[in-house]
């Protein structure tokens, strides 16, 4: 084999080994041959992409494959081509390095996210191209953490939500329950207030329980597929009947929790969290409030507008807010052959692939 090796590398920027909007990436193309080499072309590719992919049966024989892609920034450098008359460049025996520089494009971009039927991902590339013979080509994943959008509509505003509950099954009466939190937007590692007023009118007594779960979305060809995961559950002492109570409970946002992502038209990554009161054998009251998780080192000082006049947020996130990406343990620069740095819930969170645990939109 004439090329012995052919490989792509690039260099950290920081011990996380993250790349954000506007930053350049220096690397190296490695290409090693045994003996003079005729090459036509050697391109650079830096390549920024999401893709969705899933299928549904009906009925014994018959399924629908539905899929999605879109694209982010493709750049593309010629590092030699046609150099010589007869268009070709000829390169001697021995190891060959050709640096590269690319500057990812400073605009809303989504992060890194890998899920069993949808990812985004970004990546240098190389391909080189000789006479007669197959392209040969070499790709490094990157991963990139979009800087965080303080601009997102309702993102530090105040969210509110109230529910009331007739209790008719083995008591009577009336249950409210009214809850605040103080914004939106939280950062990694950072606590998270709850408020939550409760007036028991009712004969039974209410115990009030916390859930924040993650929400994955995916969409192709106007179908939609939903999966939810519980992050962390919290209860409170029960509130006992005829009696009224205004309670607080502090939830800390995990550092390790993957930052929303809500500028990808075909995937989301959202969070709600769930307050509901426990009444045994009657339909529990609840309320979710939207929650999006920002990455730590990207938030400045938290500033508190007036409260806007609603939830300040859509259904399935602001198509127009920024993305943003998990920060991941430090790691080296992968190598070429190396798959996707791991990414999102990966680690924390299985990914699913249980078709039976696709919910309806919430």
């Amino acid at each position: 084999m004439t090329i012995q090796n052919f490989s792509i590398e690039y260099d950290a920027v920081n011990s996380r080994n993250t790349f954000t909007n506007g930053d350049t990436i220096n690397g190296r193309i490695i290409v090693a041959v045994s003996k003079e080499t005729k090459i036509q072309s050697l391109v650079f590719i830096a390549k920024g992409k999401a893709r969705v992919c899933w299928s549904e049966h009906y009925g014994q024989h018959q399924h629908h494959v539905y899929r999605s892609s879109e694209k982010y920034y493709e750049v593309r450098h010629h590092i030699l081509r046609e150099a010589r008359q007869d268009g070709t460049e000829v390169i001697s025996k021995g190891r060959h390095v050709f640096p590269f520089t690319f500057s990812i494009p400073d605009r809303k971009i989504p992060s890194t996210f890998t899920a069993c039927i949808g990812r985004i991902v970004h990546k240098v590339k190389a391909e080189l191209k000789q006479s007669m013979k197959l392209t040969k080509k070499t790709k490094a994943h990157f991963t990139f953490v979009s800087k965080a959008d303080m601009d997102t509509p309702g993102l530090m505003d105040p969210q509110y939500g109230c529910k009331d509950k007739s209790v008719k099954v083995f008591g009577s009466g009336n249950v409210s329950l009214d809850v605040q939190t103080k914004r939106m937007g939280y950062m990694q590692g950072e606590a998270l207030q709850v408020k939550a007023e409760i007036n028991n009118r009712s004969t039974r007594s209410v115990k009030p329980k916390f859930t924040l779960y993650e929400k994955r979305s995916f969409f192709a060809q106007g179908r939609r597929r939903v999966h939810t995961t519980v992050i962390l559950k919290d209860k409170l002492e029960a509130v006992a009947s005829s009696g009224k109570e205004t309670v607080t409970k502090v939830i800390t946002i995990p550092r390790e929790l993957p930052p929303s992502i809500l500028n990808c038209s075909i995937i989301k990554l959202e969070y709600r969290l769930k307050i509901h009161l426990d009444i045994k054998c009657a339909a529990d009251p609840e309320i979710k409030l939207p929650i999006v998780v920002m990455p730590a080192s990207e938030v400045p000082a938290v500033k508190q507008p007036p409260p806007s006049a609603g939830f300040g947020f859509e259904p399935f996130g602001n198509p127009n807010a920024a993305p943003w990406g998990m920060t991941p343990p430090p790691q080296a620069a992968p190598r070429p052959d190396d798959p996707p740095p791991p990414y999102g819930a990966a680690a924390m969170y299985p990914a699913f692939n249980d078709y039976g645990k696709y919910h309806n939109a919430l």
